[in-house]
């Protein structure tokens, strides 16, 4: 086989199959994914509020993190209840639509009638309570978008006729990849709308950037617009497909059996919604009474109610496909439950690297270009390599990729910048190490969702999908505790003035920031390898 030839093969295999496995019916969920990826656009925008107008510490900013973590814990009665209400979940959709639309509002409202919201609030409880809404939002949202890509892939083609096992796995692992896709390319739309609208911001003065920034959050009002777009085109295309079934010949009752989940009515089990009101007991009892470690109580709590209900959902699972599921399930979450720098690194960037706004978002868009382009790229290995292969795959390149940051924060950019004419400097390093990077973030998940969709019960699928990323999510409030005892330990501070006087009231300090970076850097690879030593040689061995 000529080169040539090989590359056709390989050209085929790798991204016409993804076209040729497309489906118009994954158009409805894709969109919902994709308004959950385009909610990134005011995460540069909200980095820089913070800096600019508030004095919050990166310890706090981690706390923060943890509890914008938690509603994506709820998703287990939520997952439930789409089972239970599965020819009216879209309702849920308008519900999310809601919540994100009035983050998004308060922090407009911030922005342009400051006096006014102030007087009702102070400025920072409108931020945190603009922070916690937006997840709550997405993650009713998410919920119904699993549900709706299990229901997108097809049983039976025009004709009726069942469609064989081994094209619905394949169709199946499409859709999962897809719905990645879709939101990374919110991501990259986000990117590509934030480098137009910061073009020359460093140049503005505070009236002008305040507008700019009120602009930003204004656009992002078109987040929950396409989420529920894509559930009136949901419905059409329902409509649609009845209508082509019954002119088949079919009678309407036919029709609905061909259309409709398979299976028996989901039956509503008690012990997900008692879990979920425990935790929003939790959750509220602990949150509001300032008890001394009172997220880590939460997240205790949060992790027993979980666990309980997975017991409860593997049981109705072959002990071997449980095991599996289980043993995967641990992997990923101690892969995702590594800490981050924190929110001082990003400050360090822009105030000694002089990364603005513009080039954090040049940033963005090569990370999202080049994740779309990897998961394209890397689809053939999560369809023949396992889940383990994938992470550990990803735990060493994730290691290797972070020394480029810790080389810039002890000045490596200006070695390379002498020895290169001033080419290789600090953006040079930033902008290769995310192209390297990118793909890598998006996949571990992939593989799960995958094996969820052609496994699980058929009235039970959301869920699985639910509980399964109530558990994996759990791991993200996990990594902001660890990011938040880090930066506790490793105390990095920004430059903060008062706003009325231009007095300093916090020096900056980055002297601790090269030691939280190499011990993120340990975590984050020993962590999860650790893990998967662990439980390769238990019996939760995975090999799926």
């Amino acid at each position: 086989m000529t080169l040539t030839q090989r590359l056709t093969t390989w050209a085929d295999a790798v991204v016409f199959d993804l076209v040729r496995q497309m489906r118009w019916t994954f158009l409805p969920p894709l969109m919902v994914y994709f308004a959950a990826g385009f909610s990134g656009l005011t995460m540069i925008v909200g980095t820089f509020f913070v800096k600019e107008y508030l004095d919050l510490s990166a310890a706090y900013l981690a706390g923060l993190a943890f509890w914008a973590g938690l509603p994506w814990a709820l998703k287990m009665p939520l997952g439930h209840l789409v089972d239970i209400i599965w020819r009216w979940k879209w309702l849920l959709i308008y519900l999310g639509a809601g919540l994100i639309g009035l983050s998004v509002l308060i922090m407009y409202l911030l922005l342009t009638q400051t006096e006014a919201m102030v007087a009702i609030m102070p400025m920072g409880a409108w931020y945190v309570t603009s922070y916690i809404l937006a997840p709550c939002g997405l993650v009713i949202q998410d919920a119904v978008a699993d549900a709706m890509s299990v229901e997108a892939v097809p049983r039976f083609d025009a004709e009726g006729r069942a469609i064989d096992v081994d094209t619905a796995r394949a169709l199946h692992t499409t859709m999962q990849t897809l719905g990645r896709f879709a939101l990374i390319s919110g991501t990259l739309a986000v990117a590509a709308l934030n480098i137009y609208m910061f073009a020359g911001i460093e140049d503005l003065g505070p009236d002008a950037k305040r507008a700019t920034y009120a602009l930003i959050y204004l656009s992002a009002l078109s987040i929950p617009l396409v989420s529920v777009s894509g559930v009136l085109l949901a419905a059409w295309q329902k409509h649609r497909l009845r209508r082509g079934l019954r002119q088949t010949g079919l009678s309407e009752a036919e029709a609905d059996t061909l259309f409709e989940r398979p299976g028996k009515e989901t039956r509503a089990n008690p012990w997900y919604f008692i879990g979920g009101a425990g935790f929003v007991a939790l959750s509220l009892s602990i949150g509001l009474s300032d008890i001394a470690y009172g997220q880590e109580i939460i997240f205790a709590g949060s992790m027993a109610i979980v666990l309980l209900l997975m017991r409860q959902l593997v049981a109705v699972l072959p002990v071997a496909q449980a095991r599996t599921l289980v043993g995967t399930a641990v992997i990923i979450f101690m892969f995702r439950a590594t800490p981050r720098p924190g929110d001082g690194y990003t400050w360090f960037s822009i105030d000694l690297l002089a990364f603005d706004q513009q080039f954090l978002s040049v940033l963005s868009l090569i990370t999202s270009v080049l994740t779309l382009v990897g998961m394209v790229i890397l689809r053939p290995l999560m369809a023949h390599r396992s889940i383990v292969y994938i992470v550990v795959l990803l735990t060493l390149a994730g290691g290797v990729l972070s020394l480029p940051n810790i080389g810039l924060y002890y000045g490596v950019q200006e070695v390379t910048a002498a020895m290169t004419g001033g080419i290789v400097d600090a953006r040079f390093i930033a902008i290769l190490d995310t192209a390297i990077e990118s793909p890598l973030g998006q996949v571990a998940m992939i593989p799960m969702l995958a094996w969820i969709a052609r496994n699980a019960p058929e009235n039970l699928k959301a869920t699985f999908f639910a509980v399964m990323a109530s558990f994996t999510n759990l791991a993200l409030s996990a990594s902001s505790l660890l990011t938040k005892y880090l930066n506790e330990v490793f105390v990095v501070t920004r430059e903060v003035r008062d706003a009325a006087t231009g007095q300093i009231t916090t020096l900056a300090d980055y002297s601790a920031l090269g030691l939280l970076l190499i011990t993120v850097t340990a975590v984050t690879v020993g962590l999860p390898l650790l893990t998967v030593v662990v439980i390769q040689r238990s019996p939760l061995r995975s090999r799926d």
